[in-house]
């Protein structure tokens, strides 16, 4: 197994380029749905006398974004809360329409470099992985599904071809004991899955988890809807991803929101969608991350940006699952 490199505490992933493709403009309303250490905010705010409303689920980010907030005064709005509720939270911020959003998915650098957190199995600690600190925890999940559901789960999630295999040895494992720390599981999975190669054995296990856990899927289909609702039109749509399930349904969702849909064949008939277009694609794909961003920061490796503009179409109001639920917010 390869030494792990040293990295730094956090660096927004593709800065420039997410930048670069907001464009931010003096008086205008942008949204970060994912706050993490504030880098993002940092550059948005920096790049243009403009109003900033940011998002995060998890507390202690939003807690330790107070500095961040104090150093923007009331250009920056803090709340905690699930980008998917951005069109509910941002009205309640005084905005019903912004021109520009960025996503940051998966989780940060600041959560998997908290042992206390259990995202990792960098280093030992209880095996939680709840973004919101709140419900059930991957301990919970890996000591009460059935077998055939976590191999479901870590399959559909984590893409791991043994996910039988190490739905069995958990399974196994906890008839001994509880399975409460990353260290143990990492362990267990690893014996499963055998075979060293780039990446740890336990590594998409530790995947699949943490998405179920949270919701990610869900929520990020949820999240670009929201996106589409609450963008001006000529606003632009940022998201970033690291891992080919999130990217898959982004330029899923934004290949059918700008009217790219698959041509008809004697297997599949052309789709009688009338969906309107909502957005416009500057460009097909994705952009990466440099090599010296990479070498700079090893975790931007994977990255993938996708950006597309809204169109001029208006959605009729709806109810999209942007519910309330409790909130702190900070300006």
């Amino acid at each position: 197994m390869t030494a792990r490199p040293h990295i730094p505490p956090h660096i927004p992933v593709m800065a420039g380029q997410v930048i670069d493709a907001l464009a931010p403009r003096d008086g205008g309303v942008y949204v970060d749905g994912t706050f993490g250490a504030g880098g993002y905010a940092r550059a948005i705010l920096d790049a243009a006398d403009c109003r900033l409303i940011a998002f995060d689920r998890d507390p202690d980010a939003v807690a330790a974004g107070a500095a961040v907030v104090a150093d923007y005064g009331p250009r920056l709005t803090l709340i905690q809360g699930r980008f998917s509720q951005m069109v509910e939270l941002a009205a309640d911020a005084g905005a019903d329409q912004v021109q520009g959003v960025t996503l940051d998915l998966g989780v940060s650098s600041m959560q998997l470099d908290q042992a206390a957190r259990g995202f990792s199995f960098a280093a030992d600690g209880p095996l939680d992985m709840r973004m919101s600190q709140q419900g059930e925890s991957a301990a919970d999940v890996v000591n009460s599904r059935e077998q055939d559901d976590l191999a479901d789960i870590i399959y559909q999630f984590g893409d791991e071809r043994r996910s039988r295999a190490v739905a069995r040895a958990i399974v196994r494992a906890r008839k001994i004991a509880p399975i409460e720390r990353t260290g143990a599981l990492a362990e267990i999975v690893a014996k499963a899955v055998g075979g060293a190669g780039r990446i740890h054995p336990a590594t998409r296990t530790f995947q699949a988890l943490r998405i179920y856990v949270n919701s990610e899927i869900e929520e990020l289909r949820l999240g670009l809807a929201a996106a589409e609702r609450l963008l001006a039109p000529q606003g632009w749509l940022a998201v970033v991803s690291f891992h080919s399930l999130e990217d898959r349904e982004v330029k899923q969702f934004l290949s059918e929101r700008a009217g790219l849909r698959p041509q008809g064949s004697r297997h599949r008939p052309p789709s009688n969608d009338n969906r309107p277009v909502t957005f416009n694609l500057p460009r097909r794909g994705v952009t990466k991350p440099h090599a010296d961003e990479i070498a700079a920061n090893p975790r931007a490796r994977s990255a993938r940006l996708r950006v597309a503009q809204r169109t001029d179409v208006m959605l009729p109001d709806s109810n999209d699952g942007n519910g309330g639920g409790g909130r702190e917010v900070a300006a």
